[in-house]
């Protein structure tokens, strides 16, 4: 391969979040991070290029969003999805979380209900909270191995207090990528109960062979006046340091209160170094992008391979995208007393725990897989030796 993925990067002492703080949030100094949501690889060589000509000019004023920026969006929303951006309805944030928490306050009020499908990405329940929100629940349902949208159970709940739904495509932290008639057909539920749909897209670049991501503005006739997208390069490039994000909406009047909501709260723009990376990275990351692909989807068989054969009873979700796997280890003879536990105590590994996410079954994680093959290795080992060990106490 081009690119280095197996080369093993030593992230400590470099204020990384994953690996420099990890201890504080699972008790343990000797764990190892895996779950937060970067990767242990560098960004392509062409962002970080980008980069290093900002660093040697030398000088960090106050700077602006050029049109290349706006263009090198459109272009790769276009090449990759087949979705037509105009730059006129993409607003910057330094992040997706911020943007739904600017979201939620711009087209509900206190009291009102917001549409989540849980499990989900934990954050999305701060962001409806935050502001005296109420989460409507509309729970996702295990089908064989894979999880799916249940939306008879969605329409029995909605009320007149439901205003919005943040819709997580493609979905974290189950790895799915939704099809366009299952888009179709909650956007036309959602629709005739006049409901805001804002859909992260977060990981809409990793998507794995024999799946497509589906912009939701194109999944419908009329679904783009009602929709807004949260999109970054973040996830698909490893940016996530550098808060950038787009907000695309192409409903004028949405865009307008959105824009007015961002002000109001005083959230700033995205600095000069987000924006010079993201430029970099889609107009000239999509090579790095593929073999990173043809990298992951290496992992994805490893994990499976490796669980069949060291730790009978453990499961996943067939993952069709994002580097995230959800983990079931609810079989495979653990006391239930202790399978929230045994991973973070005995194995020493850090996965982020099911209930995180809303999951209300024990013995659930989610485990990042954006990291070399050896490392993942590492952190299977020491699960199966967790295993091993409680079985036999």
């Amino acid at each position: 391969m081009k690119y280095d993925f197996d080369s093993m990067i030593d992230r400590h002492n470099t204020n990384s979040f994953k690996w420099d703080y990890v201890a504080r949030y699972y008790d343990h100094a000797d764990i190892l991070p895996m779950w937060v949501a970067d990767m242990d690889f560098k960004s392509p060589p062409a962002v970080i290029e980008a980069l290093r000509r900002i660093v040697d000019f030398g000088i960090f004023g106050y700077s602006g969003t050029p049109p290349s920026f706006y263009e090198a969006i459109s272009g790769w929303m276009k090449k990759r999805h087949g979705w037509e951006v105009n730059k006129e309805w993409i607003t910057l944030s330094p992040g997706v979380v911020p943007a739904l928490h600017v979201l939620v306050n711009a087209f509900s009020e206190p009291g009102d209900q917001v549409i989540l499908q849980t499990p989900v990405y934990y954050p999305f329940f701060d962001a409806v909270k935050a502001g005296g929100r109420e989460i409507l629940d509309n729970p996702l349902r295990l089908d064989g191995e894979q999880y799916v949208m249940n939306l008879a159970d969605l329409e029995s709940k909605i009320t007149s207090r439901t205003k919005m739904m943040i819709l997580c495509n493609p979905h974290n932290p189950i790895s799915r990528v939704w099809r366009r008639e299952e888009l179709r057909a909650l956007g036309e539920l959602c629709f005739r109960h006049n409901i805001v749909m804002v859909s992260d897209e977060i990981h809409s670049d990793i998507v794995y062979t024999g799946f497509s991501h589906v912009p939701f503005p194109l999944a419908g006739d009329g679904f783009a006046e009602r929709t807004v997208v949260c999109t970054a390069a973040s996830k698909t490039f490893n940016l996530p340091g550098l808060q950038t994000s787009s907000i695309i909406i192409s409903n004028a009047e949405i865009k307008k209160r959105f824009a007015e909501e961002m002000r109001r709260g005083g959230v700033p723009s995205p600095g000069m170094f987000g924006v010079a990376a993201t430029e970099a990275a889609y107009r000239y990351g999509e090579d790095w992008l593929m073999q990173l692909l043809s990298y992951l989807e290496g992992n994805v068989g490893f994990v499976r391979k490796y669980l069949k054969e060291n730790i009978p009873g453990a499961s996943l979700a067939q993952p069709q995208g994002t580097y995230l796997l959800w983990l079931d280890f609810s079989n495979c003879g653990v006391p239930g007393d202790r399978q929230d536990t045994f991973i973070r105590d005995i194995a020493r590994v850090a996965l982020e725990p099911g209930w995180l996410f809303g999951c209300k079954e024990k013995g659930r994680e989610r485990m990042n897989i954006a990291c070399p093959r050896a490392l993942l290795e590492q952190g299977l080992e020491k699960i199966a030796g967790a295993v091993r060990q409680l079985r036999q106490d």
